[in-house]
């Protein structure tokens, strides 16, 4: 698969890259790109104690996001578990904010094929315009690579339009080579986004992940003419971070992909940052 795609990046091509990055920060620490990422954040809550009451209080707030902050973008969507799509789907009156859901058993993946199928295609039927699933980790790490990219063609096409990322949890991948196997195996069955961790495991999205999984992006689409996105998600929090992540997609994958069609961050706590950022003041509205 690396062969096919021509796969050379080596972990000292990685470093050097986050350290041309890190480098030159500065030029993406602006208000105007801090508003950009806001717009491209999948404002995201995942927890054991999430209610219809909870998922509810935070479609308001995304609703009623331009009484208070009007110069500053939606969302570009909610994230949550997939019983809680429909109480999206009743509530959410802001333009443009996409309906996500994580599926597949999240976050492990560790069930059967039928039941991962049914829970993404009853999340679409209930609302969800984009279904994040996890990288069969079962299948991939004992070399049952058709098994895996199966199960992934399997879930696009029972979800049909709907938007699919699939989580590489690049945190539990032994090597850079492994993330890009994975990377170009999740393209190749049909993902439309590959995204870094599920945020559940340590360690979640990383520079090194995201330049590895860019590169493989780069690739694909020198070889294929398709776009395929990314999300990094899991432990980004602060503006600085957002930054980074945009540098390292600005300098490897170009403007084309600075948009919410092709980039994403799987974040909550960094929303309120952002927003701190762009008002000068710190905020803590999400």
């Amino acid at each position: 698969m690396l062969e096919k795609y021509n796969y050379t990046l080596s972990d000292e091509a990685v470093k050097a890259t986050i350290e041309a990055v890190k480098s030159n920060l500065s030029n993406w620490k602006t208000k105007e790109i801090y508003s950009d990422c806001l717009g491209m954040v999948d404002l995201t809550t995942l927890n054991g104690t999430d209610t219809h009451t909870k998922v509810k209080g935070l479609v308001e707030k995304v609703n009623n996001a331009k009484e208070h902050y009007p110069d500053a973008p939606y969302p570009a969507s909610i994230c949550v578990y997939p019983n809680f799509s429909k109480t999206i789907k009743d509530n959410l009156t802001a333009e443009g904010v996409h309906i996500t859901v994580v599926s597949g058993c999240f976050p492990a993946s560790q069930s059967y094929l039928e039941v991962k199928v049914l829970e993404s295609k009853m999340a679409v039927e209930n609302g969800a315009n984009e279904v994040d699933i996890v990288l069969a980790h079962n299948a991939f790490l004992d070399g049952k690579y058709e098994e895996c990219s199966r199960e992934i063609s399997e879930i696009k096409k029972t979800i049909g339009d709907a938007h699919l990322k699939v989580i590489l949890e690049t945190g539990s991948l032994p090597s850079t080579e492994s993330m890009a196997m994975a990377s170009f195996l999740a393209m190749e069955a049909g993902a439309d986004f590959i995204k870094t961790s599920t945020g559940k495991t340590s360690p979640a999205a990383t520079p090194e992940a995201a330049v590895v999984m860019c590169e493989c992006i780069k690739l694909f689409y020198a070889k294929t003419g398709k776009k395929i996105g990314f999300k990094p998600a899991g432990g980004i929090v602060t503006a600085d971070d957002a930054a980074l992540f945009y540098g390292i997609v600005d300098t490897i994958l170009g403007k084309e992909w600075l948009n919410k069609e092709y980039f994403r961050f799987g974040a909550s706590r960094m929303a309120n940052n952002l927003l701190s950022e762009i008002e000068k003041t710190e905020i803590k509205y999400y």
